[in-house]
């Protein structure tokens, strides 16, 4: 549709591959949008898609005052434009033309800090904010996404009916909630992806094992990975991951996925998720062993080198010689529980690295309710967030998703196959840094004394940093050379 006989409910601005797919979206469950972007051949793309995609009230805008102007009062404004400078841009080129109590919805992978910094600037101009993540991908944007709004609470309020409509559906709700306020919308979605790395990096060790230690062929995994699918696993990512097995190659013989290079991309919410658990002393070694994964597999050359280099050095592979004894059975329902056991951990770190920062900034995020919301449309869904969403309506206050009793008991059940897989895996010198990481923090989360007092004696020594003591209170400090010494010389004493 080229002329807008009203004015339009919403608009967005950025028509890449997001930008169009959440437009059409709009449309599509009844809300008349205006869209912009500056280069016009993707405005006209978007509105033929609107036709094509049937009839939907989808209207074109050329210029941002246009644009602007076709939006109904309060008007909201959607950018979908990649992160940092070029959100500053549109946010000028678009809040020349608003008036107070318009307001803009960044729904791009921002950083936090830079959306509290729009909050300010914009109110200045009377202008209301909200930093919105978006899950799910393109087919998410299109279909239903999982929504993570935070800012104004008046600006979600102003899009509140829209949100709910367009965002997928779960049988508790659509998947968007209001976060909180400031940059807390950007931070929620940014440990998520912290969270999918994690879990990426799970499945992928879960795969290498199955592969090289019981020797399983692409069928195989498609169909145990559709098996899982359909028990406490059930996830978006275990379901495309079935879907990627069966893939075969079309440039040749063989399947699609053992002819992609092994070296991974990223776009940076990792390394911020990882960043920002280190600023707020969160253990988060589960991503941040998915993290480095992603580096060391850049390093191609380097590692076909090191293999060479090493074989050469007389190192042998044990694969081989392992796989021949192994009981195929076993071993995929051990990887299984490995699988949850170490997600449970992932998810765990993410929970409390959320809760640290909504301590800090205030924003009294609910973690039950984000659970929920993660249920559809985004990378990360699964059935367990729903127990997830149970342990925080239990006990809103919980230390850990490790002691919830629910999970605490599968943690337990399923401990002795994790140990087998992990141990498994080492012998055969695969490596499996994220179970590694997930079965380490567990370890050290549950003994109530650990080797750290060891260090406390080393700090104190080399640094005077002095010590507590378990028996009584108060700071102590140790002479500890010259107490060595004195011991020293009452031992030779006594020869």
């Amino acid at each position: 549709m080229e002329a807008s006989p009203a004015l339009s409910r919403i608009g967005l601005a950025g028509l890449a591959v997001m930008g169009q797919n959440l437009a059409l979206n709009v449309a599509e469950k009844g809300f008349p949008i205006s869209v912009y972007n500056r280069t016009t051949s993707k405005v006209d793309e978007t509105v033929q898609r609107a036709q094509d995609e049937g009839q939907l009230p989808l209207f074109g805008h050329y210029t941002p005052r246009e644009f602007v102007l076709s939006i109904k009062r309060p008007r909201s404004v959607v950018i979908l434009v990649k992160a940092g400078s070029p959100v500053d841009q549109t946010i000028a080129a678009l809040s020349d033309h608003m008036e107070p109590g318009d307001c803009i919805i960044d729904g791009g992978n921002e950083w936090y800090e830079n959306t509290e910094r729009r909050i300010q600037e914009v109110s200045n101009k009377g202008l209301l904010y909200l930093g919105m993540g978006v899950s799910g991908g393109e087919e998410g944007a299109r279909n239903g996404p999982s929504l993570m709004p935070g800012g104004s609470h008046q600006a979600y309020s102003n899009i509140q009916d829209i949100l709910e409509k367009v965002a997928a559906q779960v049988e508790d709700g659509p998947c968007v909630t209001y976060i909180g306020e400031g940059g807390s919308g950007n931070f929620v979605k940014m440990v998520h992806n912290g969270i999918e790395y994690g879990d990426m990096q799970l499945i992928s060790e879960a795969y290498d094992v199955l592969k090289h230690v019981g020797g399983l062929s692409n069928d195989e995994l498609a169909e145990i990975f559709a098996e899982w699918n359909r028990g406490e696993l059930e996830s978006f990512l275990i379901e495309i991951t079935s879907d990627i097995f069966r893939v075969k190659d079309d440039l040749g013989d063989g399947f699609l996925v053992d002819k992609i290079l092994d070296k991974t991309g990223m776009k940076g919410t990792g390394k911020w998720t990882v960043q920002q658990a280190a600023e707020l002393s969160v253990a988060a070694p589960t991503i941040a062993a998915s993290l480095d994964c992603r580096y060391l597999s850049g390093l191609k050359e380097e590692r076909e080198n090191a293999a060479e280099v090493l074989k050469e050095a007389g190192l042998k592979e044990e694969v081989g010689s392992l796989a021949k004894g192994i009981d195929k059975k076993r071993l995929i329902d051990d990887v299984r529980q490995a699988l949850y056991a170490s997600k449970i951990c992932s998810y765990a770190q993410g929970m409390n690295l959320l809760r640290a920062k909504s301590v800090e900034k205030g924003w009294n995020l609910n973690f039950g309710e984000l659970a929920r919301i993660w249920k559809g449309g985004c990378i990360i869904r699964a059935v367990f967030l729903d127990r997830i969403k149970k342990a925080y309506q239990r006990n809103p206050n919980l230390a850990s998703l490790v002691v919830d009793p629910e999970f605490a008991r599968e943690m337990v059940q399923r401990q002795a196959a994790w140990r087998r897989v992990v141990g498994l895996a080492i012998s055969a010198g695969i490596s499996t840094p994220g179970m590694c990481a997930s079965l380490a923090y567990f370890d050290t989360y549950r003994r109530a004394r650990l080797p750290a007092n060891l260090v406390q004696a080393q700090r104190d020594l080399f640094g005077a940093h002095t010590y507590e003591r378990i028996d009584r209170p108060g700071s102590f400090h140790t002479e500890w050379k010259k107490s060595a010494q004195k011991s020293n010389a009452g031992v030779g004493a006594l020869n």
